[in-house]
C-alpha cells in the first residue's frame, strides 16, 4: 500500500522540483544507480550439449570497479563512467555528463538512491539538473537496477579478468552494447508512473 501512495505522489512532488520556467513537455526523466563488477564475477546457465556439464571457472580475487550508470527514458540516451571507487567525484562527473547530454532548453530530473555520495547540493552547480531521491531500502523504483541485471546476465557473466584494466574495458564495452540499442533502454527502464502529464 505504501508503494501505491508513494507512486501516486511522484508527479506532484517532481513537478515541484522542477523549475518554474520548465514545461512539462520539456523534462527529461533519468535513473541513476552505479554497480560493482569484478573479479567475483557473477556465474549464469549456460546452453550446453545434452548430458554435458560445462564448468564455469570463477575466481576468487577482490579487483573491483565501479560502474557509474545513467539512463534517460524520455529518449534512451545513456551516460555512464568506470571508477575505482563510489565517491562524490564520481558522481560530480556523472551528474556533468547527464547535464551536457541534457539539450538546451530541456531540464533532465535525475533520480536516485539515498548513497552518501549522491547529495542533492551535488547538482546545485547545474542549471538544468534536479535531483530527486528515492526512499531508503527500495530499489524496485529505480528500474536501472534491472540494466545492471542485463549487463551481468548478457555481457559479463562467466569470465574471467585479468585485472582492473581488463574489468573497466569489458564494462566499458558490455555498456556501449547495451545502449546502442535507445529502445532497448527506453522499453527495459520505462514505468507507467513516470508520466508527468496525464
Amino acid at each position: 500500500m505504501k508503494l501505491k501512495k508513494l507512486l501516486k505522489k511522484f508527479p506532484i512532488e517532481t513537478i515541484l522540483k522542477i523549475p518554474g520556467h520548465v514545461a512539462l513537455k520539456d523534462v527529461q526523466i533519468w535513473f541513476q544507480d552505479e554497480a560493482r563488477f569484478g573479479q567475483r564475477n557473477t556465474t549464469t546457465r549456460i546452453w550446453a550439449e545434452k548430458g554435458t556439464r560445462p564448468r564455469v571457472v570463477q575466481q576468487q580475487q577482490f579487483e573491483y570497479a565501479y560502474l557509474f550508470g545513467a539512463v534517460c527514458v524520455t529518449t534512451g540516451e545513456a551516460e555512464a563512467i568506470v571508477a575505482p571507487l563510489s565517491n562524490m567525484e564520481a558522481m560530480k562527473e556523472q551528474l556533468r555528463l547527464i547535464s551536457q547530454a541534457t539539450p538546451a532548453g530541456k531540464h533532465a530530473v535525475v533520480i536516485m538512491d539515498q548513497a552518501s555520495w549522491h547529495q542533492s547540493y551535488l547538482a546545485d552547480e547545474f542549471e538544468n539538473l534536479t535531483i530527486i531521491h528515492i526512499p531508503p531500502y527500495s530499489p524496485e523504483l529505480n528500474p536501472i537496477e534491472q540494466v545492471w541485471s542485463w549487463l551481468r546476465q548478457n555481457e559479463v557473466a562467466n569470465r574471467c579478468f585479468e585485472n582492473y584494466d581488463d574489468t573497466v574495458e569489458t564494462l566499458c564495452r558490455a555498456w556501449n552494447r547495451f545502449c546502442e540499442d535507445k529502445s532497448r533502454v527506453i522499453s527495459l527502464c520505462f514505468r507507467d508512473w513516470l508520466n508527468l502529464i496525464s
